[in-house]
């Protein structure tokens, strides 16, 4: 067990502040990857990265499925989210995102953790080109 990295989603990293999932969804930007949707704004002034799932219950009646889909949400982020978190450690920013399962069919694990990677790679993008503007 040599060298392996452990990748955490602990209770600091998960957005559950009323107040910041409001203003996020107010004045924050999107990114579509379907079936996944992203919320994301720069400059949270608590932690440097957090994030929030959800699915819809319109879609989705059974509370086990909503929370299965969102189990495996979390689950891709996890394993997706230390290339984001050096990204914007390197940068010094922080990011407060909110991922929202769209599709209308249960997903397979393979087609959320492409998404996850394709939503991140472009947030890592549009958090390079925002420290350009900065400057």
């Amino acid at each position: 067990m040599e060298n392996t990295q452990r990748y955490f989603f602990g209770k600091e990293s998960k957005l559950k502040s009323r107040n910041l999932i409001q203003q996020l969804f107010t004045e924050g930007k999107h990114v579509l990857v379907y079936p996944l949707k992203a919320v994301y704004i720069f400059g949270n002034e608590k932690h440097h990265l957090q994030a929030g799932v959800s699915a819809s219950k319109r879609n989705f009646k059974k509370a086990v499925d909503r929370n299965r889909i969102k189990r495996l949400i979390r689950e891709t982020y996890r394993v997706q989210k230390p290339t984001l978190e050096n990204h914007l450690i390197q940068n010094k920013q922080t990011l407060s995102v909110f991922f929202m399962y769209i599709g209308k069919e249960m997903p397979e694990y393979d087609q959320l953790m492409e998404s996850t990677e394709k939503i991140i790679k472009r947030i890592v993008k549009i958090a390079d080109e925002n420290k350009g503007n900065s400057k």
